[in-house]
């Protein structure tokens, strides 16, 4: 019995005393939110937490007033204002407003891709494409109808691109000729074909072309599958 209970006991380590007694803060229970019960190591942190619960933004952009719980986070926006990027790619030098950008822009370079389809054998570098993936590829969920023939569609860009079949509507003319297009992707397609402007975007699995990032995205997601 006295075997099986320790292996139960999740031991946490750590590189000096000094460390180890910050963390123990949690544990004792001497900067806890007296509204959750929920522990924090340092009085700064459990302050931050408590506007969670009464809603306080102390930190106000001058520029266009948003507000923030934490001056961090308004310097990091601050930065939407003045152009300043400060955090910088040794690899090829593109610059960033924030570190946690840079971190994932690093992935370009180290070719890593942490976030894991839980469904398929597909990775991502980033979240926002994982979950891209997971509404295209995995998902039957279509919140989108046409409010002309009623069909659904699982994106409004999708829908917006149907829309004009019903409406005869072709917002993109070509410079070079008088065609007009109902879709982005069909001008671009035009100017590759027709007058030799743009580039192909081939798939490095089976090597069809596209003329559009979206386009060429949605094949590799099905590919995918």
């Amino acid at each position: 019995m006295l075997e099986n209970s320790m292996h139960a006991i999740s031991v946490k380590f750590f590189k000096t005393e000094d460390v180890l007694r910050w963390h123990m803060n949690v544990h004792n229970s001497k900067y806890k939110c007296a509204d959750c019960g929920k522990c924090f190591t340092d009085t700064t942190a459990l302050t931050v937490h408590k506007r969670s619960h009464s809603g306080e933004k102390p930190f106000e952009c001058t520029v266009c007033g948003k507000q923030f719980t934490q001056s961090g986070n308004l310097v990091k926006h601050s930065r939407i204002h003045s152009g300043e990027k400060p955090c910088k790619c040794l690899e090829c030098g593109k610059a960033f407003s924030q570190s946690a950008i840079l971190r994932t822009h690093m992935r370009v370079h180290t070719g890593e891709k942490p976030y894991k389809c839980s469904l398929c054998d597909a990775s991502f570098s980033k979240s926002s494409r994982l979950q891209s993936h997971n509404h295209h590829v995995h998902s039957n969920r279509r919140p989108y109808d046409c409010r002309f023939c009623g069909k659904m569609f699982k994106s409004s860009g999708d829908l917006k691109k149907h829309v004009y079949t019903h409406t005869d509507a072709k917002p993109y003319s070509c410079r070079h000729c008088s065609d007009c297009f109902a879709q982005l992707g069909q001008l671009k397609r035009h100017l590759l074909k027709s007058h030799n402007e743009g580039t192909w975007l081939t798939c490095h699995i089976c090597e069809k072309k596209f003329s559009c990032k979206g386009s060429l995205k949605k094949h590799v997601l099905l590919i995918k599958m």
